[in-house]
């Protein structure tokens, strides 16, 4: 549910903050799969990326059916990739003066040596990436919302890290810097084009940079510092530090 707009709310930066509650509890619907694009999606990665070995599939969906793609490393592309789609089965509630913007998928990359086997994934310390872009793809349905570029996403209220060990506290969306520019778009018809977007895990501080200063900001600082979506545990925090204080958009339901 969102709020109405007169409880809008905006960051330091101007960034604006979206609260949202899930729908009732209960109140599951399973997708209607007449309206996939899996196929067109699948093509898409192909093409631009390269065969897709696997798919994590979903055993049950609510709303719509998240799957992610997976392109093993290669010479020219020495890591995995992982993709989804499902995210754009469904029309997001993007805002009225943008209606292009209605439907996206999600993507980043892991270290060659990322351990990706259904045994691995009994650890969230292995699984924490395909978690999220599958919860990521599902949010906008869930919270009757949109995912867009620079949109950040914190881990909880207060927020914690993606899984044991990881340094990261949230997630940003961007443009996919590891691909070339024609993977960013898939238009499958006249009214519809996909959108793909990066996921890329944020230290503390860079959730703060982001919201006090802009997305500019720390869009630039993690380009001069070569921060990609290919998910690096050990980079470098582009904030250098700072304070504590940010957001949640996010707040459980007062009973």
């Amino acid at each position: 549910m969102r709020r109405e707009p007169a409880d809008e709310e905006f960051s330091e930066g101007g960034s604006r903050i979206h609260r949202h509650e899930p729908r009732e509890s209960g109140a599951w619907t399973p997708p209607d799969m007449a309206g996939s694009e899996i196929e067109a999606i699948d093509a898409h990665i192909t093409r631009h990326i390269g065969p897709v070995k696997a798919v994590f599939h979903e055993i049950i969906s609510d709303l719509v059916h998240i799957d992610v793609h997976m392109v093993e490393p290669t010479k020219e592309r020495p890591f995995h990739t992982l993709v989804t789609s499902g995210m754009s089965d469904l029309p997001m509630s993007a805002p009225e003066d943008f209606p292009e913007h209605r439907f996206a998928e999600l993507m980043l990359c892991l270290p060659p040596a990322w351990p990706l086997q259904n045994k691995d994934f009994e650890d969230e310390a292995n699984y924490w990436p395909v978690r999220w872009l599958k919860m990521l793809a599902r949010m906008p349905h869930e919270y009757q919302t949109w995912l867009w570029r620079h949109h950040t996403i914190p881990n909880g209220d207060p927020a914690s890290p993606l899984a044991p060990g990881v340094p990261f506290i949230g997630v940003m969306l961007g443009d996919p810097t590891t691909v070339d520019e024609a993977f960013r778009e898939l238009r499958v018809s006249e009214e519809k084009t996909i959108h793909f977007f990066s996921v890329l895990p944020l230290h503390p501080d860079e959730m703060e940079l982001k919201l006090e200063r802009g997305a500019d900001e720390l869009t630039e600082r993690l380009r001069q510092e070569g921060c990609t979506e290919l998910v690096n545990l050990g980079r470098k925090n582009v904030a250098g530090g700072g304070g504590s204080s940010w957001w949640n958009p996010f707040r459980r339901r007062r009973r």
